[in-house]
């Protein structure tokens, strides 16, 4: 594998994580904690235009889970590509 591909490839891990921890840290931190607003803050705008897409399911966010399948989706893509 090249080292682009591997460096996209690492950051596509990177931003999966994110997406995990920021929904882990959301059930138990509140709104106003600053460790959810900085994950907030990288996640949000990934999320907010899967949120326009996606039907509105009540409490129940499948938006994180789409986010995660785009990025596997991407990631293999792109590195498929450079490899």
């Amino acid at each position: 594998m090249s080292p682009i591909a591997s460096a996209v490839w690492l950051v596509i891990r990177v931003l999966t994580f994110v997406v995990i921890i920021d929904v882990l840290i959301g059930y138990f931190l509140d709104y106003f904690h600053p460790v959810r607003r900085f994950f907030d803050s990288l996640v949000e705008p990934m999320l907010n235009p899967i949120r326009r897409v996606l039907p509105q399911t009540g409490a129940i966010d499948f938006s994180p889970l789409v986010l995660i399948i785009l990025l596997e989706l991407v990631g293999r893509l792109v590195v498929g590509i450079l490899a």
